[in-house]
């Protein structure tokens, strides 16, 4: 029996992805482990392997189709001894088995297989859905997204295409192969108004990936949902940089602590002595973490990732540095697995790197606090009446008052700003 392709959930919170590009091809055997595709995420880029044998038989979604919701055939593959030429392109639905979803906020390693086999994985609504999509084939305009795209782009009528693909479906190859839209004349006078207002108004649209839409899409939820509110506080980092450096000194090969990895240990530390900060609002309940989840904010192409130390409260500055430059490492390179970035009960953004004094970030839901970062730079301060220069660094925390009261949030600043100020006493 054929064996269904289906675009699969690489993360819990995954409904659709893009297919960035296909590793195999029609007519080409693939095993049991190979990986065929690589799948665009809200996240990041995946290599998908087959978790079956066979022979390709049909590629049903091209690479570049956007928007591809997980379940949905995207390839069929043969079984050995099958006849690639008497596989139909139609995939062969039937009664799914129902999968437990996955706790809340616990980390669910999602498996990143996507052959199975038709009796495991459609059912019933599929196959209705497959009808009513039959019956309104007249009416409607079968196309890949890439195709509509190309189209729109070369001003080319979907409607005047005959489709080449299964059931009349428009698909690249078709749109690429018609001839362009006409070229508007530009007469003299119209071409100067052209380029007199050109300067002023030029843009180009640019499409928005899926991982910015769903951050547009989560961030504007945030607002929309949580009421924020910003509590700020100066630190004095002079203590810091100097046990960081002899940390450094004393360090093994290997291991190089960063500004970065000590704010996370004193993030850690001030969430497990004010847990009321370590908080999420889920509308009758608050969930209060029992462990210091933080997730670190890694901007990447196109976007930005916000891969999870778990229980960072129990780690060394050693391993920790070891596990953060890990994570930023893969986050960048897309090879962070579901689980690595799925969950944690509160977020650091760090723009000191970048010579930005202060910023107000906003909360990563569902989580109740996020930690804005800046740089550390020298600025005159007062000490015991007299005018100095101390190396300051301004954070600014953003809570959502839902979960966290202004009263909470001041205590956990304070609790913070001691760690920093004196970090020996992250060693206690």
């Amino acid at each position: 029996m054929s064996v269904n392709v289906t675009m699969p959930a690489l993360s819990p919170t995954m409904t659709e992805g893009t297919v960035a590009k296909w590793l195999i091809a029609v007519g080409e055997t693939v095993h049991s482990g190979d990986v065929i595709a690589e799948i665009e995420t809200d996240k990041a880029t995946m290599e998908v392997e087959s978790i079956e044998d066979g022979v390709v038989a049909h590629i049903l979604v091209e690479a570049g189709s956007e928007n591809v919701a997980v379940g949905t055939v995207i390839a069929i593959l043969a079984e050995s001894g099958e006849a690639v030429d008497a596989i139909s392109a139609t995939p062969v639905t039937a009664v799914a088995d129902e999968a437990p979803a996955a706790p809340a906020n616990t980390p669910a390693e999602t498996p990143i297989a996507v052959a199975q086999t038709s009796v495991t994985q459609t059912g019933m609504a599929q196959t209705a859905v497959a009808q009513k999509s039959m019956a309104e084939t007249s009416k409607r305009i079968f196309a890949t997204p890439l195709a509509r795209r190309i189209a729109a782009n070369k001003g080319i009528a979907l409607d005047g295409l005959t489709g080449s693909g299964p059931h009349g479906r428009i698909l690249r190859r078709d749109v690429e192969a018609a001839p362009a839209a006409p070229a508007v004349q530009i007469t003299p006078a119209s071409a100067d108004m052209l380029s007199s207002s050109a300067a002023a108004g030029a843009s180009e649209l640019v499409a928005n990936s899926q991982m910015r839409q769903v951050i547009a899409s989560r961030l504007q939820q945030s607002k929309q949902q949580a009421p924020h509110f910003y509590v700020t506080v100066d630190c004095q980092i002079d203590t810091l940089l100097a046990a960081r450096r002899a940390l450094n000194e004393k360090a093994p090969d290997g291991v190089k602590i960063s500004l970065n990895d000590l704010v996370i240990r004193a993030t850690a530390m001030a969430l497990m002595a004010v847990p009321d900060a370590n908080v999420a609002y889920e509308d009758t309940h608050t969930r209060r973490f029992q462990h210091a989840d933080i997730c670190m904010a890694v901007a990447i192409d196109g976007g930005l990732v916000t891969p999870v130390i778990w229980a960072a409260e129990t780690m060394g500055l050693a391993a920790l540095s070891q596990t953060t430059a890990d994570l930023a490492s893969r986050a960048r390179q897309g090879q962070l697995r579901a689980a690595e970035y799925t969950g944690g009960s509160f977020t650091i953004s760090n723009l000191g790197m970048f010579g930005v004094r202060e910023f107000a970030a906003v909360i990563n839901p569902p989580q109740g606090a996020i930690l804005a970062v800046g740089a550390g730079e020298q600025r005159p301060v007062v000490v015991d009446g007299a005018l100095t220069v101390a190396t300051v660094m301004t954070v600014t925390l953003s809570a959502d008052h839902r979960a966290i009261d202004g009263a909470v949030a001041a205590q956990w600043l304070q609790s913070f700003k001691g760690f920093v100020e004196n970090p020996v006493t992250m060693l206690l």
